[in-house]
């Protein structure tokens, strides 16, 4: 398979996977705090990487290890924590929305401290991208006025972090391998994540707290399929595309995550539709190959 159709398959695989996650995070709310979500889900995917990964940690020399640090904090420590207090104030679709700022964040970090030059053509389709999630934005205050939308800067937070992630790999890690790059940025958050468990107080709390216990279930599921392997995925994705197709995945998520927050209960409009096949036309325009 080519990198053309490869980036393509990535790119589905991670829509449908990622689109899930805001729905396991708001079930796994049910039994946990924002804390316990955010610090167990990367214990978990940590665990799970290391398995496989860990011969790969011997492979990135000294000097990637400053750049695997920064895109371990800004992609895996921080964003779990903070998607994870975002949603004990929004819906998993609304939450998934806001994430869409990820292409264009990615855009400006790019030109602005990494040189990557884009055509007009793709900022034009980043920008109506960015167009059809304010529509669902507005639209979705508008629908929803119960929200806290202030809860959106935990979002836009981490996704100024994966924008930042996408360009140090691409132009700082780029001849690692995707699992060495997944298994290092982990390995950077599992301690302080073991901390904030422990500080939390799960571990008095599990044996005698049943909703807890049936929120366990989603969390493993968040990890091992949300965390671990998407972000192998991504990494992958990254390798064999550019930031900004990359970043893109980003404008399919909320689509899957409304479709999954209709099924739990959500509502949608009609606004919100036209809105979501705004974005479809945006990233079709991205990455629209050339003849």
């Amino acid at each position: 398979m080519g990198d053309y159709a490869k980036k393509w398959l990535y790119l589905a695989l991670l829509s449908l996977i990622w689109g899930s996650s805001f729905i396991l995070i708001k079930k796994s709310l049910l039994g946990m705090t924002a804390l316990q979500v955010g610090g167990l889900r990367i214990v978990f995917a940590s665990l799970f990487l290391l398995l496989f990964g860990f011969r790969t940690l011997a492979l990135p020399m000294l000097k990637d290890w400053k750049w695997l640090v920064m895109a371990g904090l800004l992609s895996s420590f921080f964003p779990p924590f903070l998607f994870a207090v975002a949603q004990t104030e929004l819906d998993s679709g609304v939450t998934s929305i806001f994430n869409s700022t990820v292409p264009l964040l990615t855009t400006l970090v790019g030109i602005g401290l990494f040189g990557l030059v884009i055509t007009k053509r793709q900022l034009v389709g980043v920008f109506i991208g960015l167009f059809g999630t304010l529509s669902l934005i507005i639209t979705g205050m508008e629908f929803s006025p119960d929200q806290n939308y202030w809860y959106s800067i935990f979002i836009l937070l981490s996704a100024l972090g994966y924008a930042l992630n996408i360009n140090i790999i691409k132009t700082k890690l780029q001849h690692l391998s995707p699992l060495a790059v997944t298994t290092a940025s982990f390995a950077v958050a599992i301690l302080p994540a073991i901390v904030l468990v422990s500080y939390s107080g799960f571990l008095e709390e599990i044996n005698s707290d049943e909703a807890m216990k049936d929120a366990i279930w989603y969390l493993l599921a968040l990890a091992l399929f949300g965390t671990a392997i998407a972000n192998i995925f991504f990494n992958n994705l990254i390798k064999v595309s550019s930031p900004v197709f990359a970043a893109s995945v980003t404008y399919l998520i909320p689509l899957v995550a409304i479709l999954w927050g209709l099924w739990d209960g959500e509502s949608i409009n009609a606004y919100q539709l036209v809105g979501g096949l705004i974005i479809l036309f945006g990233v079709w325009l991205v990455n629209k190959k050339r003849r």
